[in-house]
């Protein structure tokens, strides 16, 4: 999805933001191994991972809050975004579909600034990830 132009008369609170979903491929978490710099074998050896009493490999965290960054940008503009901060609350599994969900919590008419409630979840509906974002938006005046 491209970057949308949003102002701030058109948010209400309690609108949603376009939903992003991304499943998780083995290949991903490779991918942002090498971008990241997080070797972390719990991340890409399988056998390192069962040893551990894991299942499997697992996700990075910053790979899902990378996915809600850019789903929120998307939403405000990459320029508007003032404060993101996340908290982790499942390890995320190659197979899982990942979908963020944004929410238009508050609105502060003074300094048009917008409020967002963020979540991931995976197709189960588990939350992987919770946040907050806050963006200052345009006025259309």
């Amino acid at each position: 999805m491209a970057e949308q132009k949003l102002f701030f008369e058109d948010v209400s609170e309690g609108d949603l933001a376009p939903e992003v979903a991304h499943e998780i491929t083995r290949t991903d978490l490779v991918r942002y191994a090498g971008a990241s710099g997080d070797f972390n074998p719990m991340h890409s050896d399988e056998v390192a991972a069962k040893s551990a009493g894991l299942p499997s490999v697992f996700g990075h965290g910053m790979f899902t809050a990378g996915l809600l960054g850019r789903a929120i940008t998307d939403y405000v503009g990459v320029g508007n975004l003032k404060n993101y901060k996340v908290r982790f609350t499942k390890q995320t599994w190659p197979g899982e579909t990942l979908t963020t969900r944004i929410t238009v919590k508050n609105k502060s008419a003074d300094d048009q600034l917008v409020e967002l409630e963020c979540v991931v979840t995976n197709q189960s509906g588990e939350s992987k990830l919770e946040g907050i974002a806050i963006a200052s938006l345009p006025s259309k005046g």
